[in-house]
């Protein structure tokens, strides 16, 4: 059984400025998923489930729909806020959804074949595709799941401080703890993170999480327990967000998984800022020429 993509695209992109998931960055309108879909299917991957908002259905089967038509099975998920779906009576008011884990349990009817986790608006490469097919196919079970991990240094913005969850492994290569650091920029031939106003250095080779992660269905009942007590704890809370990391820490530090972290060389790149998108399309220009992809995608 081939494994399915999950893509997360229902967040609204407060700092871009507009709906990047469907922003165009290819020669000939091309989106950020499309170019992961594209190197999806030459991986090995046998379908791909969007999880968007629902008012975002017809936006996204007009530009997605016949161009994947017997390339790919698709298939729509929509995050909402309704919380009686998971067992939670209360009345929970929210400004926006619950965030990426909250995310995945949308896709939970969907699924019923090891999956992996991507966003919508994040650049991965083929070879982390090719990677996780191997792990899914290979490897994952219901007690050992995987993340890619990033190169830091091929990560980063130019136009501002980024987000990044710094991966701890043991020696055999497997998810000890994630560590967010939320200020993290460059500085001249340095990197460095930013903490209570004191700088700390960071290396180049440090493996991040960008939120490429390989489960199997199992995930999804322990996702929606783990999502239950955080909903009630975060009640007063209308902007606490139940992130994938989250998932990955509890169920290492209980033993309920194991994460392998699957490294790569790809180069990632992605839209944080407005700023991005000229360096974006530069960046896909470049692998075209470097025969990566053809000009026209999907003809």
């Amino acid at each position: 059984m081939k494994p399915t993509l999950l893509i997360l695209a229902a967040g609204m992109a407060s700092r871009y400025g507009s709906m990047k998931q469907i922003d165009g960055f290819g020669p000939n309108g091309e989106t950020i998923i499309d170019y992961s879909i594209y190197d999806a299917i030459k991986a090995g991957f046998g379908k791909v489930v969007f999880i968007i908002k629902e008012e975002f259905l017809e936006d996204f089967k007009a530009i997605f729909e016949a161009k994947l038509n017997g390339k790919i099975e698709t298939d729509y998920v929509f995050q909402n806020f309704d919380l009686k779906q998971f067992g939670i009576q209360e009345e929970i008011y929210r400004e926006k959804p619950w965030g990426t884990a909250h995310a995945i349990l949308s896709g939970r009817n969907a699924i019923k074949e090891p999956f992996c986790v991507i966003n919508a608006d994040d650049y991965y490469g083929l070879d982390s595709f090719q990677k996780m097919v191997k792990f899914l196919t290979t490897e994952a079970s219901d007690s050992n799941y995987s993340i890619v991990g990033y190169k830091m240094g091929k990560t980063l913005s130019d136009f501002g401080s980024v987000s990044r969850g710094v991966c701890k492994t043991n020696d055999a290569g497997y998810l000890e703890e994630i560590t967010e650091r939320t200020q993290v920029y460059k500085k001249g031939d340095a990197i460095v993170y930013e903490e209570n106003g004191v700088e700390y250095p960071l290396e180049f080779d440090t493996p991040v999480s960008m939120n490429f992660w390989g489960f199997t269905p199992a995930v999804f009942k322990l996702t929606e327990e783990l999502f239950r007590t955080f909903a009630i704890e975060n009640k007063d809370k209308p902007k606490a967000e139940f992130f994938i990391p989250l998932i990955g820490e509890n169920l290492v530090k209980t033993n309920t998984a194991s994460f392998k972290v699957i490294p790569t060389d790809s180069q990632w790149f992605g839209v944080t800022y407005k700023e991005d998108k000229p360096i974006v399309q530069e960046s896909i220009d470049k692998l075209i020429k470097e025969g990566a992809y053809p000009e026209n995608l999907w003809n």
